[in-house]
């Protein structure tokens, strides 16, 4: 059957008028239908019927069509042939889905422009060749461009919702299964079949999978992990250091961390709870995590290697600790060592069990030095609107951006008072650049005590001196020569 758009039958043995190559695509979820050497027959025999002689073919088997990446054919056709050879002067295509599924329609168009570019024109063989006098056929060829993009859409829905009924079912959805863990393979009427072993896949449809123990060394690590950390009292950073000092092997064979320790603590697939959904990749996109609300979680789906009363007390010691750390109560208990002891020092931290460490404070607030500066919050925004209105008395226009200042459209500002700390018989200031790119210039302000809070003077730290530790400012500090002002004069040389 001829369509309308193309230009009429060829004569099936004509001498070949022109020279071509042609991409094949198939991807694991495609019908058979779809396969590489169908389109292949399909495609040599619109070739044949239209003097057009095949010169090279390019196929991606089991490759998606969402983006060019990860497909080697379609990017040694676009480099090496399309780019260098003039030897051809069409690309032959099944249909646009075959060119590829693109979710940005125009990207699927700026590929067929950059053959025509080099002198090559795309042809769908189902569409068939474009008139030049035919206006309706670009409309045409965009249409299916978004059918085929729609298509991955509408398919990832779908299975989307498979696998939430599946693991809403107790069963599991894919994945690799977690440390400790295995998958075995159920038949249709639920009877275990085997274990699947890593890359492998269930062959029939109506199959499920559930969790089972796996690897007994494996079993033995995660039961003491919870058994450390529940019984013994150890942090999750230490029940690390004693797996790697006694060569326990981690699931990649890497030494184990904190975070490893901690996210198999968290885990309530360990109870024998499926969950599904804690993680969503869409279509190409970026992995994201999902909030807890959105997780599919189904209780009492397989047998679990944890108990549950075991699980429950690690995850309210977590709830404990995390409180622990909340920064208005960290601050509260800086405040506390310091009201008891008339003094700062972080060797106070090692007096109270309960007070998180000198590293703790630094990894929440930068230092422990600007940990400290927190106890005077109510000064330094004081402070801040003080020297606001003193800029505005030496720059013509100061506008406002949420926590910085932006003088005559030119220069970003942002102000950080300190109080002195003591260090000896001396003081410094700590302060840390801000290290925003919108920020210009961090105005560090030295205050005379936490009560008074006089402004002795200022720091102008650049943003280039923005770093992960905080700088210390003394009277008689290479950088309080290089960087010092006595006054807000300097505002206006800058400007």
């Amino acid at each position: 059957m001829t369509h309308w758009w193309e230009t009429g039958p060829a004569d099936h043995e004509a001498v070949p008028k022109f020279r071509a190559v042609a991409y094949y695509r198939h991807s694991a979820q495609d019908r058979q239908e779809n396969s590489i050497p169908i389109q292949q027959e399909q495609v040599r025999e619109w070739a044949d019927k239209n003097g057009v002689e095949i010169i090279h073919d390019f196929a991606d088997a089991g490759r998606s069509g969402l983006n060019a990446e990860g497909r080697p054919a379609f990017s040694e056709m676009m480099k090496e042939w399309v780019t260098k050879r003039d030897d051809f002067q069409y690309v032959l295509c099944l249909d646009v889905s075959r060119w590829g599924r693109f979710q940005d329609i125009d990207l699927s168009a700026q590929y067929s422009a950059e053959c025509r570019k080099h002198g090559k024109e795309v042809i769908y063989t189902t569409i068939g060749m474009p008139r030049e006098d035919d206006p309706l056929y670009p409309v045409y060829v965009q249409f299916e461009r978004f059918r085929a993009a729609r298509y991955s859409w509408e398919l990832s829905k779908k299975v989307w919702h498979g696998c939430k009924k599946i693991a809403e079912q107790g069963y599991w959805a894919g994945g690799s299964p977690p440390f400790g863990l295995k998958r075995l393979l159920l038949d249709e009427a639920r009877e275990p079949v085997g274990v699947l072993d890593a890359g492998k896949r269930k062959a029939i449809q109506n199959q499920r999978v559930t969790l089972v123990e796996g690897d007994p060394e494996e079993v033995v690590t995660i039961r003491r992990i919870f058994h450390e950390f529940v019984n013994l009292g150890h942090s999750h950073y230490r029940i690390a250091e004693r797996l790697n000092a006694d060569g326990v092997p981690s699931a990649k064979g890497c030494p184990w961390t904190g975070p490893m320790v901690l996210i198999r603590l968290k885990n309530e697939k360990y109870v024998g709870t499926m969950i599904y959904n804690q993680h969503s990749q869409k279509l190409k996109t970026p992995r994201r995590i999902n909030p807890p609300e959105k997780w599919v979680r189904t209780p009492e789906a397989f047998e679990g290697i944890i108990g549950v009363e075991q699980f429950l007390q690690a995850q309210q010691i977590l709830a404990e600790r995390r409180l622990k750390y909340q920064p208005e109560r960290m601050i509260s208990q800086l405040e506390a060592l310091y009201s008891k002891h008339g003094l700062w020092h972080s060797s106070l931290l090692r007096l109270d069990d309960d007070v998180p460490s000198a590293s703790t404070y630094a990894s929440h607030f930068g230092s422990l030095d600007l940990a400290f500066q927190q106890l005077y919050r109510e000064q330094h925004d004081q402070v801040r609107q003080l020297v606001h209105e003193q800029i505005c008395q030496h720059v013509p226009e100061v506008l406002t951006y949420g926590d910085f200042l932006v003088l005559d459209q030119k220069l970003a500002l942002s102000i950080q008072p300190a109080v002195p700390m003591l260090s000896g018989y001396t003081a410094y200031w700590p302060f840390r650049p801000d290290e925003r790119h919108v920020i210009d210039l961090t105005l560090g302000v030295l205050l005379s005590n936490p009560k008074e809070a006089d402004i002795l003077g200022y720091v102008a730290l650049p943003r280039w001196l923005a770093g992960d530790q905080s700088l210390r400012i003394t009277s008689t500090s290479t950088r309080a020569e290089l960087f010092g002002q006595h006054d807000l004069n300097f505002l206006k040389t800058l400007l």
